[in-house]
């Protein structure tokens, strides 16, 4: 009997990962637009009256500008239109988060080609610091393409910035995160986006487990996968896969203004968002194990990627902090009673 037992887990087991290597093999093999495949810093110049956006741009509403960036040494124009995006940062930061839409005759042939909208994340302001929380949060997307095979292509940009005060111009120096729009992962991951709510007990187990964890490891509760809050869902090989994104909330990039979330108008409880809280709903044992080890294989990955980004901080205190923040989380998946007390007492039923 007992042999029978490991038998059929020893087929789930290789099923599960031969059908997973299928799927990331065919997901590898589409096109990733020209535009991430370079994951250098790409400079670029942006122009425009950031209190005329705030006024005058919505969902539907755009301002024309040019946005020039830097390819093999020389400088080039694109002809774009911009508007504001998000809701806590438009609202509290100096500088909105800016969706940009570009026409298809327009990038044709050049570095933006394939890229109909992009997501632009942008500083809060021009404070000290803010650049730094630019930095986290792109590591954070970055965390996510090695942890699940449904994850936003970014890059990261130095934005020479240009704002226009009536006759006055002002500048600035920002670092900020081009974001690939939902449509185009989806169309690479061979699915759609979906709108409406699904239960998170109905998605898909993996991934959904992947994004819990990946959750927990950023300190983040700033998200809902139902109502799909900072998480966008894709229809995948008839599964339901989350997609995060937004991550200015978490313990790790830590930002001056986050606080803890409130979920259903009852307080979490923790006190910080640098405290983390595992919010992953209950799922089989055997899946929530499985993801536990996948991110233990790839601890020397996550770690390296902050390292690769620790000359792009403009404090080093910062780059310590966040290494820190990173190896910690691993203290928890190491160690059976830890796990045990912080993840799998802690899975949610509702």
């Amino acid at each position: 009997m007992k042999k029978q037992i490991i038998y059929v887990f020893l087929f789930f087991f290789v099923f599960n990962y031969s059908y997973s290597q299928k799927i990331k093999d065919s997901v590898q093999t589409e096109q990733v637009a020209k535009l991430f495949r370079n994951q250098e810093v790409l400079p670029i110049k942006l122009s425009y009256s950031n209190k005329n956006i705030k006024k005058e741009t919505n969902d539907s509403t755009y301002i024309k500008t040019t946005l020039t960036y830097q390819e093999d040494g020389s400088w080039k124009d694109l002809e774009v239109e911009l508007r504001v995006r998000g809701n806590f940062r438009l609202i509290n930061c100096y500088f909105p988060p800016i969706k940009v839409k570009i026409n298809k005759s327009v990038s044709e042939g050049t570095l933006f080609e394939g890229n109909k909208k992009l997501k632009l994340v942008m500083p809060c302001s021009s404070k000290k610091g803010t650049n730094d929380y630019v930095v986290k949060e792109y590591m954070a997307y970055k965390f996510y393409e090695i942890i699940s095979l449904y994850h936003f292509k970014t890059r990261l940009v130095d934005i020479s910035f240009t704002e226009m005060k009536g006759k006055k111009e002002k500048s600035y120096h920002l670092k900020g995160v081009l974001v690939e729009d939902d449509k185009n992962v989806a169309k690479r991951s061979g699915g759609n986006v979906l709108k409406r709510r699904i239960h998170p007990a109905v998605q898909d187990p993996v991934t959904s487990v992947q994004n819990s964890f990946f959750q927990y490891l950023i300190g983040n509760t700033d998200y809902s996968t139902y109502v799909q809050h900072n998480e966008k869902l894709l229809f995948v090989n008839k599964s339901f896969v989350p997609l995060p994104y937004d991550f200015d909330m978490s313990g790790l990039v830590d930002t001056h203004y986050a606080v803890v979330s409130v979920i259903n108008d009852e307080p979490l409880p923790i006190s910080s968002v640098r405290e983390r809280l595992y919010r992953g709903f209950k799922r089989d044992p055997i899946v929530i194990q499985q993801v536990r080890k996948e991110f233990i294989n790839n601890e020397a990955d996550l770690l390296a990627v902050v390292d690769s980004l620790g000359a792009d901080f403009e404090n080093p205190k910062e780059f310590l902090v966040a290494k820190k923040f990173i190896s910690d989380f691993f203290v928890v998946m190491k160690n059976d009673e830890i796990f045990k007390r912080e993840i799998t007492n802690k899975l949610r039923t509702r």
